[in-house]
């Protein structure tokens, strides 16, 4: 199977950037810590983008990071694994992505 390519939303990265500046009012090394996570696990995805459960919204897959309590909802299209946000674990999930 080949490498796929990772594509980030705008919204995943408001995201990725709204995590690390809450977190980084207590700790900015504790905040590129997670960020540095979350941005680990989604670049996974490119040689593994079946490892995600499948999503509880259609046509998605999760990737539930055991470490820190985030979310990496993504969709894959043919070559492409699109990152669509990064949802904290206690947040409420929308209808859609």
């Amino acid at each position: 199977m080949s490498r796929k390519r990772i594509r980030w939303t705008q919204r995943a990265l408001r995201r990725l950037d709204e995590i690390g500046a809450h977190i980084e009012k207590d700790s900015s090394d504790a905040a590129g810590r997670v960020v540095a996570r979350i941005v680990s696990a989604a670049e996974h995805l490119a040689e593994q983008p079946a490892m995600g459960r499948i999503g509880r919204i259609k046509t998605t897959r999760e990737l539930v990071l055991a470490d820190i309590p985030y979310i990496i909802p993504y969709h894959v299209n043919g070559e492409t694994v699109e990152i669509l946000t990064v949802m904290h674990a206690a947040q409420q999930w929308p209808q859609a992505l």
